[in-house]
């Protein structure tokens, strides 16, 4: 499969990098960073992305990074990063947990509203490498992730795919090609969960965009850091020239109706929406 077959571009390349194309888009801030251009991926076959583990699509040019961000939606953190981004008229691939889905589907569909790309990231955030979780264990919570996105966001997601841990056995890997799901991995990790200072978390992207020139970033929209940080960051990105490019999908994902119908029938109901136990109930005194 060449880089042809699987990237699509939807515009010439001389007018990828328009500026006044971007302010025009975004009145309120003539500054924003914006989108470059928009590519459309066949999935077919699940080809892999991110130069960390898979080296055969390197599709970026040099000053162009996908935003990313994995383990949402979350209260207060996933809505902080949206308006983050809608500030800058700029757009990003969530990558969603399906519990936290069926749990938050109204911030989920924020999402899908402001035009971002929803992929998946399993159903409870699973370690699929884990001896327990190989074949059927695990092609389950690949699939009921799949289904739980899709019964919370009342349509299917993109067939984007990203691996916990960034953990990918082979027999995972070869299952999810044979379902047409392309593998994202990562170019740089901003290690977002290990700084609760959001300069850290900049000074992280920034320092390695610095050695690397471009790439797909890793963040995670469930981190306070992360929301805390992204206004300064995108302003960051802009200020040294970085270019945003938004990925999109040929077709959406095929979820198997026998999830479908699991989830549906465990989440659907007047509790549907019932936040977890830890939002609910709080220990105030006492142990």
């Amino acid at each position: 499969m060449s880089i042809r077959s699987v990237i699509l571009g939807a515009v010439a390349a001389s007018a990828l990098f328009i500026v006044p194309a971007v302010a025009a888009s975004c009145p309120e801030n003539p500054d924003a960073l914006g989108v470059s251009r928009t590519v459309e991926i066949d999935t077919s076959g699940g080809p892999g992305f991110g130069l960390a583990q898979y080296k055969h699509y390197d599709f970026l040019q040099p000053g162009e990074v996908v935003l990313t961000f994995d383990d949402g939606p979350w209260p207060k953190n996933t809505p902080a990063v949206l308006k983050a981004l809608k500030d800058h008229c700029t757009k990003a691939t969530f990558f969603t947990i399906g519990k936290h889905a069926v749990w938050h589907p109204h911030i989920l569909k924020q999402v899908a509203g402001d035009g971002h790309t929803i992929g998946t990231h399993t159903f409870s955030h699973a370690n699929l490498s884990k001896r327990k979780m190989k074949n059927t264990a695990g092609r389950a919570e690949i699939e009921k992730g799949v289904s739980a996105v899709k019964f919370a966001l009342g349509a299917p997601p993109a067939p984007f795919f990203r691996f916990p841990f960034l953990q990918d056995p082979k027999e995972m890997v070869s299952y999810l090609g044979s379902r047409n799901l392309a593998i994202f991995s990562m170019d740089l990790d901003s290690f977002d969960f290990k700084h609760r200072n959001p300069d850290r978390v900049i000074k992280s992207v920034m320092s390695k965009l610095k050695r690397k020139g471009k790439g797909i970033i890793l963040m995670h929209d469930f981190q306070k850091s992360t929301a805390r940080a992204m206004p300064k960051l995108l302003k960051e990105l802009k200020a040294k020239g970085y270019k945003v490019v938004h990925l999109t999908a040929k077709s959406p994902a095929v979820s198997i109706a026998a999830y479908d119908d699991a989830i549906k029938k465990e989440f659907a109901g007047p509790m549907a929406n019932a936040k977890p136990l830890s939002s609910v109930v709080k220990t105030v005194t006492g142990r």
